[in-house]
């Protein structure tokens, strides 16, 4: 029988706050990125990534 032990490492404030302003960069550049592009770029970007790791797609 496996058992599993879950250690957590404590952040100060300034950590926890400058990972979640980080997680917002982040995400809204995703999010703003992907919406506000041309779907072709979308496309041929996520066409690229495929090829790159060598998944067939046509």
């Amino acid at each position: 029988m496996a058992t599993s032990t879950v250690s957590s490492v404590p952040l100060s404030l300034n950590d926890r706050i400058t990972a979640g302003i980080l997680a917002l960069l982040i995400g809204g550049f995703l999010v703003f990125g992907a919406g506000l592009a041309n779907s072709a770029v979308l496309h041929d970007t996520a066409h690229d990534v495929r090829h790159s790791y060598g998944f067939p797609c046509h």
